[in-house]
């Protein structure tokens, strides 16, 4: 049997978020291809269509089965897998598309779950470690509503017993930190801590993009104002010293 890595949200929510239309849809469209899955599994051939539609860095690279980046979304390695994600996307998913609207929640879900399974395969190429799930989208989920809604409180059910009121912001820092320190580390089990790295920074930027390209923008025009402005120093330096040694001015 082929062992493979997925990945989910591993922490609890907070009630809210509404059942919005392009939420609605996904939901539909990953337990449908759940249960297809394992309705493949049972006539014997559902390892065959894993094969093909998992994402498995090699495959894409050498063979470019580029469609697997999409894919890979799609598929759930069992059923705590699927519901803690597809929990995660009705908690914070319903809300952001009511903010954005549904065509632009439905281009940055993908858009982070697409850069995430990116990230996965330029970091290990030559793996053949396929990745199911659609956490990369989740975590970019998760980067947004931090940004959106930075001191929304979120309850965090720690033992399944306490809730612990935590700021969306923080959390998403929380949360950033042990995917940065797991995928640093390699120790995240079965887990592809890589993509949920991913699906954060790849969601961070998107959303940041104009922030950050009037940053660096800023950055360059002030170095190039202090490398203009040492030039015109030295030119001024070298000037003195040349009407210095032509002596005073005489009328």
């Amino acid at each position: 049997m082929m062992h493979y890595r997925s990945y989910r949200p591993n922490i609890g929510f907070s009630f809210g978020g509404g059942l919005t239309p392009i939420v609605k849809k996904l939901l539909i469209a990953n337990v449908a291809a759940f249960v297809f899955m394992i309705l493949a599994g049972a006539g014997g051939f559902g390892q065959m269509i894993r094969e093909l539609l998992m994402l498995t860095p090699y495959t894409v690279v050498h063979r470019f089965a580029v469609w697997q980046l999409v894919t890979y979304m799609f598929l759930h390695a069992g059923f705590w897998h699927i519901l803690f994600n597809m929990f995660a996307l009705w908690m914070f998913g319903g809300e952001l598309e009511k903010t954005w609207g549904g065509r632009r929640f439905l281009r940055y879900y993908f858009l982070t779950g697409i850069g995430a399974g990116l990230c996965v395969v330029l970091l290990s190429p030559s793996s053949v470690i396929p990745t199911v799930g659609a956490s990369g989208a989740i975590y970019g989920i998760l980067m947004a509503y931090g940004l959106l809604f930075p001191n929304r409180i979120i309850y965090v059910p720690i033992f399944f017993f306490f809730l612990i009121p935590i700021p969306a912001k923080y959390l998403v820092m929380i949360l950033g930190g042990i995917a940065f320190l797991s995928a640093v580390s390699a120790q995240g089990g079965s887990i592809s801590h890589i993509a949920h790295l991913g699906g954060m920074v790849v969601g961070f930027f998107y959303l940041r993009r104009t922030s950050v390209f009037f940053d660096l923008r800023n950055h360059y025009y002030r170095w190039l104002r202090h490398r203009r402005q040492r030039q015109f120093e030295v030119y001024t330096r070298e000037r003195d010293r040349k009407e210095q040694r032509r002596g005073p001015w005489v009328n």
